[in-house]
């Protein structure tokens, strides 16, 4: 089952992939200004939001921190096939070991990835293990969000999305926050609701002007 969906979702990205039309928006201009992705810096995602993010971001070796449920394995295997990096372990097993693995990767200059709300859920709620993780090493975190024009919802906890073919998407970038080494319970708390806040506003932001992409304000740029 796990060779047959993991081959199933490598191959469909790599067929609605190329006809997706995508755009970036950033709250603070990037540098370089074409990727969202600097280095190192650890990003924040909603689970949902895999699909798109796997074709947009392929093949820069960027790390992914992915569960050891069931459905971590398999997008494991479809992430590495794009390029990524799967750093395995999760809020709920393994993960010290995969905050390590992460810290590793940025040691390195890569820039890393949480699907913060997952493996379980609840959708929309933001995990800390960025925030100690930022803490741990002075890099800062971000958030970011992709938002499709035309898609499907499975039903799961996340509502996945899959993109139809030909579909807009957006992508937006939050600002970058750095949590400092001396940072106390109560600061720490603080730093996972600015979080939070930024991963609600990237995602509010993004599904209100997806149908603008392509225009003078949203440039088409090549994923």
């Amino acid at each position: 089952m796990l060779w047959l969906i993991s081959w199933a979702g490598y191959l469909a990205i790599g067929l609605i992939g190329p006809t997706l039309r995508f755009s970036i928006s950033w709250e603070e201009e990037p540098d370089p200004p074409d990727a969202v992705f600097e280095r190192p810096v650890i990003y924040s995602f909603w689970h949902r939001a895999v699909f798109p993010a796997a074709w947009m971001w392929r093949k820069q070796g960027i790390a992914v921190m992915v569960s050891r449920s069931f459905d971590g394995e398999y997008i494991a295997r479809i992430i590495e096939r794009f390029g990524f990096v799967a750093v395995r372990g999760s809020s709920s097993r393994g993960g010290a070991e995969a905050l390590r693995g992460m810290r590793e990767e940025l040691e390195k200059g890569a820039a890393v990835a949480f699907t913060i709300d997952g493996p379980r859920g609840p959708k929309y709620v933001a995990k800390p293990g960025p925030v100690w993780l930022a803490r741990a090493t002075g890099f800062p975190m971000a958030a970011f969000y992709l938002a499709l024009s035309d898609r499907w919802v499975l039903k799961t906890w996340d509502g996945f999305m899959i993109p139809k073919p030909f579909s807009k998407v957006l992508a937006r970038a939050s600002s970058k926050m750095r949590v400092p080494a001396e940072s106390d319970n109560a600061q720490m708390s603080d730093f996972q609701a600015q979080l939070q806040a930024a991963l609600d506003r990237v995602t509010k932001f993004a599904e209100e002007n997806v149908a603008r992409v392509g225009s003078e304000e949203f440039p088409l740029r090549k994923s």
